[in-house]
């Protein structure tokens, strides 16, 4: 059966996704996915379940929690508590993170699930898990739905990272790469950013610390409860810069809790972490330099006396660290939802250590895979709004980026051809100032790629600023005798085109209630600058 011969109410039935959340800005994460006669629910971030209380009925015949992290977990409890003969499952590793979010020391409802290999969840459908990076315990999850005319496959990613962490290893291609999955239910949380090597991210926030520690500073890392702080005090436990040091390293809040919990799962952790823990605690060490301990009684009335850092998700309470000394620096993640102000002096930046993966990861992921249709989920919209504008992904692929309650219907058809992988398309070369002109020199390998005759086309491109990384476009002939190129601006008019804050198709200017959108070239605002 092709698709042309499925009817709309085979197309509804068989593969279809009801979004109840999709992760944008602080929303969580919660899908509603129809496969055949089963309803199958992917995570449950959201802080308010009413949405799926609407019947009677459980919203789902199973749900599937991908990892620990309230924005995908925090309303399981809640849903197990309205619906309780509801099944819901996650990792093994995951079910024992999962209290975290709540004030209950158990996640007994919740059954764990072992990894790679295929469960039948009922007649006709089986659910694998894979470990997808990220978190310890989050996981990838591949239904197959078998039909008397075809399989139909799906595979949703939850948070995902092809990066090896401290604690947790990357997501293996290699694994999913045969699955084939008709749909892909995937993440774009950096939408088309591109990232320095995980590695490389360490050592610069490790040089960061040290320079600060050296400069006789305090360092407040605000970080959240799970994840996140875990990866760092590892970092600090283990890097050759702060090996022996005579440095107290504080723990407050609930990452302490997540300490604790992870102290309970280290069999799960990378074999390079469990050799760690057999010479040396872990966590909460006051024997071996440097110091790791909770910030509490005494620790707390003498913080600030001599050079130390603090981790804490408890941000309320920074003020009375920062008042115990003079100088402190905080740190602060990037892409990390907006903190409340801190005291005038104090010193803050950003730093970067990334818990998904970028642009480059993601359709690395996507081309292996090779699904008929993607579904993009969390992130803000217009990072998702990038990554379905991808020429790469548009012409190989159907892309969604659904919003909460839009229904995205996904035909399957049995003559859809799987896309052949693409040529390779990263190359190194070198770049050459000149007082009048930049020059970029790149090997002539590049030019047996069968896309660089349109590129070439002209022999002119068009160069932008993508985040920190400037992105090269050739100037095909229709481009250069239409209006729609950059070059191309009529100087008299108010309006979006002539705007210095239009880049790429959007608005960069804060003061607009445009900010962040996309923008017609004939569209104009109160704030316009020319």
């Amino acid at each position: 059966m092709s698709q042309s011969q499925l009817t709309t109410q085979d197309r509804i039935n068989v593969l279809s996704c009801l979004p109840y959340g999709v992760g944008h800005s602080q929303d969580g994460v919660c899908l509603l996915v129809q496969m055949g006669p089963y309803r199958i629910l992917l995570d449950c971030g959201l802080a308010d379940i009413r949405p799926l209380q609407s019947g009677k009925k459980p919203p789902a015949d199973l749900v599937f929690c991908s990892h620990a992290h309230a924005d995908h977990a925090r309303g399981i409890l809640p849903l197990h508590l309205a619906f309780p003969q509801m099944p819901i499952y996650a990792s093994d590793v995951t079910v024992k993170l999962l209290p975290l979010n709540w004030s209950t020391s158990t996640a007994d409802f919740c059954q764990s699930l072992p990894w790679q290999t295929p469960i039948d969840m009922g007649e006709n459908l089986t659910a694998e898990i894979f470990p997808s990076g990220h978190l310890p315990g989050a996981a990838a999850i591949f239904f197959s739905y078998k039909t008397p005319q075809r399989t139909y496959k799906l595979l949703y990613t939850g948070d995902f990272s092809l990066s090896n962490f401290q604690l947790v290893e990357g997501l293996s291609v290699e694994l999913l790469r045969g699955l084939a999955p008709d749909v892909l239910v995937i993440e774009g949380s950096y939408g088309t950013t591109r990232h320095p090597h995980r590695r490389q991210q360490e050592k610069q926030l490790m040089n960061r610390i040290y320079r600060a520690i050296a400069e006789g500073q305090n360092l407040l890392l605000p970080v959240p409860t799970l994840g996140l702080g875990q990866e760092i005090l590892k970092l600090l436990r283990s890097h050759h810069q702060f090996t022996g040091q005579d440095l107290d390293i504080w723990v407050d809040g609930d990452v302490a809790l997540a300490c604790d919990l992870y102290l309970q799962i280290i069999d799960d952790f990378p074999a390079s972490v469990q050799n760690f823990a057999k010479h040396q605690p872990l966590f909460w060490d006051d024997r071996i330099c440097p110091r790791l301990g909770r910030l509490k009684g005494e620790s707390l009335a003498n913080l600030g006396k001599k050079p130390c850092i603090v981790l804490t998700d408890q941000i309320q309470n920074s003020p009375s660290y920062l008042e115990a000394s003079p100088s402190w620096l905080i740190l602060i993640p990037d892409h990390h939802p907006p903190l409340p102000p801190w005291p005038e002096g104090m010193t803050v930046e950003t730093y970067l250590l990334a818990e998904h993966s970028d642009s480059r990861n993601t359709t690395q992921l996507i081309h292996n895979l090779r699904p008929q249709h993607i579904i993009f989920v969390h992130g803000s919209p217009s990072y998702l709004a990038d990554l379905t504008s991808l020429e790469e992904l548009q012409n190989r692929y159907q892309l969604h980026s659904p919003a909460t309650g839009t229904l995205v219907e996904l035909p399957i058809g049995d003559r859809f051809l799987q896309p052949s992988p693409l040529p390779p398309s990263h190359y190194e070369g070198e770049l050459n100032e000149s007082t009048t002109a930049v020059t970029i020199t790149l090997p002539d390998a590049i030019t047996s790629d069968p896309r660089w005759s349109h590129f070439a086309d002209t022999g002119l491109v068009e160069a932008r600023w993508q985040g920190e990384e400037l992105l090269l476009k050739g100037v095909s002939q229709r481009e250069l005798l239409s209006d729609t190129i950059p070059g191309k601006r009529v100087p008299d008019t108010d309006c979006c085109r002539t705007c210095r804050h239009q880049k790429s198709q959007r608005c960069w200017n804060p003061e607009s209630p445009l900010y962040g959108f996309k923008v017609t070239g004939e569209g104009c605002c109160p704030v316009f600058e020319a």
